[in-house]
């Protein structure tokens, strides 16, 4: 639906030239959204896959398995968006040994969202509010080290920044100056905390994304931080009990059109386009995502079942697997640790993974091998190919 732009301009100068920077209105949006009977149903069906994806939680065997990897999926979308191109193996090399030889800059970025998202999850568990404080502390933990370190970690900006182009001039779209950030992040605070009138969730979700993109309150970090908002406010609200929903992959795969929505917000106020895509975003990421852990579910019941009928080696085999599916990537002193097992017991299981197709050995030599669960990194890796792949 087409209306007015959703803010104003003013002009401003940065970098010896004059620009037009975008200053949001505030929310919720006036008019308000239009609820045509498409919109409505496609927000139905939404909440009805978050519930199904909230209650698949209940169901796992020990969710944390399942979020281990997930979160780190999310990191390797997410950081692929801002041009990455770090795998979900190097992650999980990185993190087993930092002198893995994989490519550090890009695998320190990734490594950086997991942490910033684990420090996110952890204060609103003890209550803290979600709020532009936590929001820079976010920023500052994701930008803390590595590429964006001189980038001001965990402060709103106090210069311009641009989208697109090679300078303010050509860009694709200007953010407001710098020194309107505190006013429009304050309103977006007010927003997230039902002022002036109450929110659901979901709804809420969609609008705040677009406003924080559209505000782009850091000198970098920001498409990290406005994805990462949306799963902390839907845990954060209780419409899901783990932060298993994450639309990177969706922005990833359409994303020309998910820029091109964002600003026709902006233009002309087509909130209703831009929710469409939202809905349907929520749909196919949480429909994927109950059918992943089904997928992760019964693999490891079928892996077990070849273990269990190697007979006596079962015992410790399965302790060894267990272990794997807590850390697909190891190397074999690793298990050891982990498990309480002795080096030549592991060793011995890991043979026997191994020959039953469960366990690929990543490394040919005689010290510090390292083992893949191949079929469980296969199945979390789906769709996290870099762009061209």
């Amino acid at each position: 639906m087409k209306r007015e732009p959703q803010g104003h301009y003013v002009t401003t100068s940065t970098v010896g030239e004059a620009v037009r920077a975008f200053v949001p209105a505030p929310l919720p949006p006036d008019p308000p959204v239009t609820w045509n009977p498409e919109l409505r149903n496609k927000f139905d069906l939404a909440l009805l896959a978050l519930g199904r994806l909230d209650a698949i939680s209940t169901l796992l065997p020990d969710t944390s398995l399942f979020l281990y990897m997930y979160v780190r999926k999310e990191a390797v979308l997410s950081s692929m968006i801002e041009g990455t191109q770090s795998s979900l193996s190097d992650l999980l090399l990185f993190e087993l040994d930092q002198e893995a030889g994989v490519p550090l800059d890009d695998v320190m970025e990734v490594s950086r969202y997991v942490v910033a998202l684990d420090h996110g999850l952890a204060r609103l568990s003890k209550g803290f509010p979600l709020s532009l404080r936590l929001l820079r502390e976010i920023h500052d933990v994701l930008l803390s080290s590595g590429r964006g370190a001189d980038k001001a970690p965990g402060e709103f900006r106090r210069s311009q920044n641009w989208i697109g182009g090679t300078r303010p001039g050509n860009a694709a779209f200007v953010p407001p100056p710098a020194e309107r950030v505190p006013e429009c992040m304050g309103s977006l605070e007010m927003f997230l905390h039902d002022q002036p009138e109450p929110t659901p969730a979901l709804l809420k979700a969609a609008l705040a994304h677009v406003q924080f993109e559209t505000i782009h309150p850091f000198l970098d970090g920001n498409g990290r931080v406005g994805r990462l908002l949306i799963t902390l406010l839907l845990c954060e609200q209780n419409v899901l009990r783990e932060p298993m929903l994450y639309l990177s992959l969706y922005f990833k795969a359409h994303r020309n059109r998910y820029y091109e929505l964002l600003n026709r917000v902006r233009l002309e106020g087509d909130w209703e386009a831009w929710l469409e895509f939202f809905a349907d975003a929520v749909l196919a990421t949480a429909t994927q995502a109950v059918e992943t852990a089904n997928q992760l579910m019964s693999l490891a019941r079928e892996d077990r079942d070849k273990i269990g009928a190697l007979g006596r080696p079962a015992s410790s085999a399965l302790r060894v697997h267990q272990s794997l599916l807590e850390r697909p990537i190891a190397t074999a002193g690793g298990l050891a640790d982990r498990t309480g097992l002795t080096p030549a017991t592991v060793n011995r299981c890991l043979a026997h993974l191994t020959r039953l197709g469960i366990v690929r050995e990543r490394t040919r030599q005689r010290r510090n091998r390292v083992f893949s669960y191949a079929a469980y990194v296969d199945v979390m890796e789906r769709g996290t190919e870099p762009p061209g792949v």
